[in-house]
């Protein structure tokens, strides 16, 4: 009898949800998922609700993760913060590739938008838990600040140098790591919860850990300690993408079909005219230390429909560049004359030094490596006339430059002399 089976199913599930005692839970009765972690001891409610206001999930951002900083409090800070905002991001499209395609953003960019606070601790279900590397790389990733730290480059777009180890869905190019990485040193002992929650970047300097060792030559410089970030010179390499290409094809399949870079939305592909993963420019950063730079982006566009460009192929939208820190540090560091005596690092390369003839390719700018036309969002380039005496050869310049080598060397010239 089908009301009879009926009326034993509503009952069973009365009988179920009604409270043992009174206040007690009884979400169990229903859901059984394993709860694991530092929240396994306060039950279900604290963070759900009761019956009558239940919330499915109480780590969305959509109400600032109500629930979870109602124990956790001053953490709703967090989504403030840039790395949730992604506020440059998405003022940078606005004014450049947005101006032609106002779905631009959410075709291309979301990928990495914080949902919630689950998408760094844990994400599945109840195993909640302190976030580790590989929940911060998600994110931090091919060219934002995060693999190099594990000693990742990104590829080249074109698929035919889609090749070696993969780690987050993508193929990399593998490069010396950061030093703290090879001391098991995570993303979370520097960029701690309170600090971004604060709204910097990082909870910890270098200085917190390290002091100057004084038997160094550069570290006995006045100019170095107090001018330059230490990541000036420790930096061992960075990935920079000289030249980012956005197409648009509409309409357009045989003219989309010659090109090999990987697509993105259905009707954009992105390619890059070079990638480089060495010892990055220097100019100075909103402190005004002198800072590696790096472009982010060199960004030209092309609008191709029913296989013809409308208005100008490779239109140049921005040319801008960023101080930041590559998280690539090693002891060692470049000579002496890898600063003092080359402009090109400080975007000041000459006539004589060009390698690439952009012009002879189509684009806008002289050179990448010279400002004309360029500039830096965060800090500014150096002042040439601070780089051209930097270069001068002062005798104290000298003296540190041969220590530096006889340093370098020492070794070496014993072995050689028995």
């Amino acid at each position: 009898m089908p009301w009879m089976m009926h009326f034993i199913a509503v009952f069973w599930l009365a009988a179920a949800l009604a409270s043992p005692a009174e206040g007690a839970e009884n979400c169990r009765a229903c859901h059984r998922d394993a709860i694991s972690g530092p929240h396994a001891a306060i039950g279900c409610t604290p963070c759900h609700g009761d019956d009558r206001s239940t919330v499915g999930n109480p780590a969305t951002a959509v109400d600032r993760a109500a629930r979870c900083v109602a124990c956790h409090r001053g953490f709703d800070r967090l989504f403030d913060h840039a790395m949730i905002t992604r506020a440059a991001e998405r003022q940078f499209v606005a004014r450049t590739v947005g101006r032609f395609d106002g779905g631009f953003w959410g075709g291309n960019c979301t990928g990495c938008h914080v949902r919630g606070c689950l998408d760094c601790h844990g994400g599945k279900g109840h195993a909640m838990s302190r976030p580790r590397d590989g929940a911060c790389l998600e994110c931090h990733r091919g060219y934002f600040v995060g693999s190099d730290y594990h000693g990742r480059a990104p590829r080249e777009d074109a698929f035919r140098f889609q090749r070696g180890p993969f780690a987050g869905g993508e193929q990399f190019l593998p490069m010396l790591p950061d030093v703290h990485a090879e001391a098991g040193i995570g993303c979370g002992d520097c960029h701690d919860m309170a600090s971004l929650a604060a709204g910097r970047r990082s909870g910890k300097g270098c200085r917190d850990c390290h002091e100057p060792d004084q038997r160094i030559v550069e570290h006995r410089i006045p100019a170095h300690r107090e001018r330059l970030e230490c990541y000036a010179c420790h930096s061992a390499w960075a990935p920079q993408e000289y030249g980012t290409f956005w197409l648009r094809f509409i309409d357009s399949p045989r003219r989309k079909a010659r090109f090999t870079a990987i697509p993105h939305q259905d009707e954009w592909v992105k390619s890059a005219y070079l990638k480089r993963q060495d010892a990055p420019p220097l100019g100075l950063n909103r402190a005004g230390k002198v800072s590696p730079i790096r472009p982010q982006f060199i960004l030209y566009f092309s609008d191709i429909r029913s296989e013809r460009a409308v208005g100008e192929e490779n239109r140049l939208l921005a040319a801008e560049w960023k101080a930041f820190f590559p998280h690539t540090v090693r002891r060692g560091t470049v000579m002496c004359d890898g600063c003092h005596d080359n402009p090109r690092r400080f975007l000041l390369e000459g006539e004589k030094e060009r390698i690439y003839r952009l012009k002879d390719d189509g684009l806008s700018l002289e050179s990448f490596w010279r400002r004309e036309g360029q500039r830096a969002v965060n800090g500014s380039f150096m002042d040439p006339e601070r780089v051209r005496k930097m270069a001068v050869r002062t005798p104290a310049y000298t003296k540190g430059y041969i220590e530096k080598w006889q340093r370098l060397t020492g070794d070496a010239g014993t072995s050689s002399r028995r």
